[in-house]
């Protein structure tokens, strides 16, 4: 193979909008199938995105022996569920974040990508694909900052729609799981390391029955890091990390920009550094390293077991904010 056939299981609008699109973009990948529940409606994002066969039902494409891999944008609740199936049909998959409901559901699927070695299954979170992801984790590595003591995030957006799949308890909704996500990703991927321990404390929606403002402490030992995630603020998303001799910011972690540069800045002995970064699409870079990894038969960037490890804190950050109390992770 050349490229990589994918089918999209899904019309959601992150596929339509901002995924499919970058991944139209890469030379390793073929767009070539989207199922949808609804003919009509799956017929309708074919044409208007150039895929060439649509299917009414997600077992119709996971039949199509064109099919290669397949990329995931389902709600929370089917994330497993749709990528076990994919795998038994002989599929890869790249799957939204996050990876499912919780730890135990991410490790029914780690179960699964072990009875089927040959697929490659990643969690797609995009961010760790841009350049100034990759530029900051270089960063700490090399000790640019001295050692790595703070972190911390905020991101939000303001959602109050009672239709909207974020704002529905049963099926995997709320600031934790749906933007949480990131900011415990991202410690975990700059600490290098697992968090010892979480304090976490969550504001439930009365209507929704979702936590609508989420705060976190993790405790990695040497450092610690901190978040507020939210669905009913005014949205805002940044990024400081803070070291014994410096510090980081990144001022677009999450969304970066498509089609502008973005910047973060470096500051170390009373000197800030600006590092400008070329616009880069990183959904784009997301889906060519994982059709890399399929045509190669090489590693996927991100393993399986680093998305069940994410649910692992998001589960503890949970039960600290049920317990009122640290909770070990």
């Amino acid at each position: 193979m050349k490229s990589v056939r994918f089918g999209v299981l899904s019309t959601a609008k992150i596929g339509r909008q901002k995924v499919i699109p970058a991944m139209q973009q890469g030379e390793l990948i073929n767009v070539t199938a989207i199922a949808s529940r609804n003919a009509e409606r799956a017929q309708a994002t074919a044409e208007e995105l150039g895929i060439d066969n649509a299917y009414g039902s997600y077992e119709e494409l996971l039949e199509d022996a064109d099919v290669d891999a397949v990329y995931i944008p389902l709600p929370n609740h089917l994330h497993v569920e749709w990528a076990i199936k994919a795998l038994e049909a002989g599929k890869h998959v790249l799957c939204e974040k996050p990876i499912g409901l919780d730890a135990d559901d991410a490790r029914r699927l780690v179960r699964a990508a072990a009875d089927h070695p040959k697929l490659k299954v990643m969690e797609a979170f995009m961010y760790r694909f841009h350049p100034q992801w990759q530029r900051a984790y270089d960063l700490v590595a090399e000790g640019a900052i001295g050692e790595l003591r703070a972190i911390h995030s905020t991101f939000s957006y303001f959602n109050d729609d009672p239709d909207n799949v974020r704002n529905q308890a049963d099926i995997g909704g709320g600031a934790l799981m749906d933007i949480g996500c990131y900011c415990i990703s991202l410690a975990r991927f700059l600490f290098d390391r697992e968090p010892e321990r979480v304090s976490g404390d969550m504001k439930i929606d009365p209507d929704f029955e979702t936590d609508y403002l989420t705060s976190g402490v993790m405790d990695f030992g040497r450092g610690t890091s901190t978040f507020v995630c939210a669905t009913q603020l005014a949205p805002h998303q940044n990024v400081d990390v803070f070291g014994s001799e410096g510090k980081i910011t990144i001022e677009i972690p999450f969304n970066a920009p498509p089609n502008e540069s973005t910047r973060i800045r470096h500051t170390r002995g009373g000197e800030t550094e600006e590092i400008t970064f070329d616009a880069t699409n990183q959904y784009t870079v997301q889906g060519e390293r994982f059709a890399r990894a399929v045509l190669e038969d090489a590693a996927v960037p991100t393993p399986l077991s680093d998305a069940a490890a994410n649910m692992d804190v998001i589960d503890a950050i949970r039960r600290s904010a049920e317990r009122g109390a640290w909770v070990v992770v």
